[in-house]
């Protein structure tokens, strides 16, 4: 089987590395973003050029993958890149949205014969890093057969979840799992500040036992040093749980880590920590443990 080209959309806090992964595997052959000056720079630093324009983008490799923020932005590249696109093209969505985008992306994308996969991740900047993600696939076997040497280069896990939009359905469910943990740690960390226990001792009692977890271990340091750096900002988590929101509206329900989550993201993002890890939960939860509320000037103060 001949080695299959990549090209990366998107260059954002995840796309930036899993797009060098790529270009160290000796796998991308040009990249795009929509700000032309990150795209310079990534091309300038690492010798890979940078498109002119989509169809170009289209033209240059034929596994595309394409990691931006919102439906509005998938379904914009989808179309800007639908002149170029043919049946040798795999097009890999690794963004986060609604599983109905992906299926409608699948959809126009069958009209060029060309393939798709949504396939969002999951192991914040770290894991795009370290080339470590977990990656939820939805699509044909046949398009992930395809583009899976492509994916290896920038995941550890790749998981066949089923049709197109069954990986979006897995990160939205991945989403609700990180909200939950979320609240338990930062709430589990600030009753400990309460209590007068110091922060290491704590995360080291509870490694290993039943309270373990990866969010302990990496985002409890965050609080114990009272900075978040990403991670996962606040203001796109709060985005996919309203994907979430949706989901369960549609089955006529309300889920509290959902609910709950939302509302302390919207305190967070009203206070200026919006661009923050998530992990800065931990700020409202530790104003609450001292009697106090988050106001829209980024500091605690009364209600």
């Amino acid at each position: 089987m001949r080695q299959r080209k990549a090209a990366f959309i998107g260059l954002g806090s995840m796309g930036w590395p899993m797009a060098r992964n790529l270009h160290r595997a000796g796998l991308l052959s040009a990249v795009w973003n929509r700000s032309s000056q990150r795209g310079r720079q990534f091309s300038e630093e690492h010798g890979v050029p940078l498109a002119t324009d989509l169809k170009a983008v289209a033209e240059a490799a034929d596994i595309l993958l394409l990691c931006v923020s919102a439906d509005e932005d998938v379904l914009a590249v989808i179309e800007a890149l639908r002149p170029g696109l043919g049946r040798d093209h795999v097009v890999v969505d690794c963004s986060t949205v609604k599983p109905d985008t992906a299926r409608a992306v699948q959809a126009r994308l069958a009209e060029c014969g060309s393939g798709f996969l949504d396939a969002p991740v999951s192991g914040g900047t770290e894991g795009a890093e370290a080339g470590t993600l977990s990656m939820m696939v939805g699509g044909s076997s046949d398009d992930l057969a395809m583009a899976r040497p492509v994916l290896e280069a920038m995941a550890s896990r790749i998981i066949h979840m089923g049709p197109a939009g069954s990986g979006q359905a897995t990160k939205a469910v991945n989403q609700v799992a990180v909200a939950g943990v979320n609240q338990a740690v930062s709430e589990a960390m600030a009753l400990a500040e309460s209590q007068g226990l110091e922060a290491d001792r704590v995360i080291e009692a509870l490694s290993g036992g039943a309270a373990d977890s990866w969010f302990l271990r990496k985002r409890a340091p965050n609080m114990r040093d009272g900075v978040y750096p990403l991670g996962f900002r606040v203001s796109l988590h709060d985005k996919d749980l309203a994907i979430c929101q949706a989901l369960t509206a549609q089955q006529g329900v309300q889920l509290p880590i959902i609910e709950m989550t939302r509302l302390h993201y919207r305190r967070l993002m009203e206070a200026g920590y919006g661009d923050e890890d998530v992990s800065a939960l931990y700020r409202l939860k530790q104003a609450q443990m001292h009697g106090d509320t988050m106001n829209g000037s980024g500091r605690k103060g009364p209600e």
